[in-house]
């Protein structure tokens, strides 16, 4: 295995007491991007793991799917089609992932000789044709016989020097990404092209792998890393001191949205960087399993309203969500929001919003009066999908898009009160009073 294999290897998989620890996560990991039989924009995920590369790619495929193709119906496309926008995917991925733009990419490649026992390295004009073709599985290159330590010790690098050459030579190797074990040699693709060092720079905790290599599930370095370019730790908008240490978060406006579970149990905050992407894409977060929630509507990504940014500062003042602050925030709020703070109208203020004297002040009445005008530009309803890679978490085990429809309401509102599910909660994150009807018996899974 070359050093820089073996530093590739260390830092995905950590340092293992014995190899036998990794072989099954690793296994689990072994298989290429396969589209589904039943939906053909949708990618199947094997076993539990690989979700933390799976996930964002379909991501990023539904963003150029949905509002890119010109055409045939986004949920139609033709093998084609498929291979294109699968390409696109990754090319596009790749790019985000480079460090600095100038610099060139790289390609994790398997060398096909090797495996065969040719001990001679492979020139770099090692044609495509050698890779196997799409439901091919060449006998030296089955998982059963190629294990852990043998695959790693025939992956190659390619490098490409410019935007064009990484878009022809990730469409020249589209069965490798298919084939066995197109899944990490791209997310080996990704890594290198970042840069380990830069990586490590990015990574809160270094010791730490980008998968687990006891149960194989990603970090959410390796989540960011997919979704922002960023390897970063945490998913709050930028940085933060603790105890003299700066620990990164995200820093820009996302492609594609990130929703966690974790944050309805209070165990972490997502920042609006991650929670109002470009596109109305959100990859969602369970313990343990990556899932996407996307719309074609545009509004749910445009600019907030007035009334929305005063939720938002509002909230800020109350981190545990009770939905009230003490009154003697208020003026910190006004004053956040570039309103009148003056002291007398202040008082004038707490008196009208707590008439009982209970030393709060609620976020509705609180809405109501400083924000009349609910309206967000969003629709009351509007279609939405729910896709899950794994098949036994689909209906008769065919991954196929949830079709539902959300109902966004006012905090004055009634609530319909649908079924308290793990996406709803999850969702609510963003949108606390939204509504979720689905087309199917049961609401889609997270896990």
């Amino acid at each position: 295995m070359t050093d820089v294999n073996k530093d590739l290897v260390e830092l995905v998989w950590g340092r293992p007491s014995c190899s036998s620890v990794t072989e099954t996560p690793f296994r689990r990991w072994t298989q290429g991007f396969v589209f589904s039989q039943t939906e053909p924009s949708a990618l199947e995920q094997l076993e539990g793991g690989p979700c933390a590369v799976i996930a964002p790619v379909q991501a990023f495929l539904l963003k150029n799917v949905l509002f890119n193709c010109e055409g045939s119906s986004w949920r139609e496309i033709s093998e084609d089609e498929q291979k294109a926008a699968l390409c696109h995917t990754l090319s596009e991925i790749l790019e985000t992932a480079c460090f600095h733009k100038s610099e060139s990419f790289c390609l994790a490649v398997w060398s096909r000789a090797k495996t065969l026992e040719e001990n001679s390295e492979i020139p770099d004009g090692h044609p495509a044709s050698s890779q196997p073709t799409e439901g091919q599985q060449p006998s030296a290159l089955g998982a059963d016989e190629l294990g852990f330590e043998r695959f790693h010790s025939v992956i190659q690098r390619r490098t490409l020097k410019t935007v064009e050459e990484l878009k022809e030579a990730v469409l020249t190797f589209y069965d490798m990404w298919r084939n066995k074990f197109g899944v990490l040699l791209f997310l080996y693709s990704v890594i290198l092209t970042k840069g380990i060092e830069n990586i490590k720079n990015e990574i809160e905790d270094t010791l730490e792998p980008l998968i687990d290599p006891v149960y194989g599930h990603g970090s959410q370095s390796l989540i960011n890393l997919l979704v922002t370019g960023h390897a970063v730790s945490n998913v709050w908008d930028g940085d933060r001191e603790c105890s003299g240490m700066k620990l990164h978060g995200i820093h820009e406006q996302a492609t594609v949205g990130f929703l966690t579970l974790m944050e309805s149990l209070r165990y972490c905050k997502v920042g609006a960087f991650l929670k109002s992407p470009k596109f109305p894409i959100w990859i969602l977060g369970s313990e343990t399993h990556l899932s996407v929630f996307f719309t074609k509507e545009m509004a749910l990504v445009a600019p907030e309203s007035p009334s929305e940014q005063a939720r938002r500062v509002f909230q800020t003042f109350d981190p545990e969500d009770n939905g009230f602050i003490p009154d003697t925030l208020l003026e910190d709020v006004l004053k956040a929001l570039d309103l009148v703070s003056e002291p007398e109208y202040v008082n004038l203020m707490k008196s009208k919003l707590d008439p009982e004297g209970l030393g709060i002040v609620l976020l509705g009445p609180f809405l109501l009066e400083f924000f009349p005008d609910q309206d967000t530009g969003i629709p009351d309803s509007f279609p939405v999908y729910h896709y899950n890679g794994l098949k036994q978490s689909n209906h008769n085990e065919k991954v196929a898009y949830v079709e539902g429809t959300v109902l966004v309401l006012g905090f004055e509102d009634p609530m319909v009160r649908t079924d308290d599910t793990p996406i709803k909660r999850c969702l609510q994150t963003k949108w606390p009073y939204i509504e979720l009807l689905w087309t199917t018996d049961r609401s889609p899974s997270l896990n």
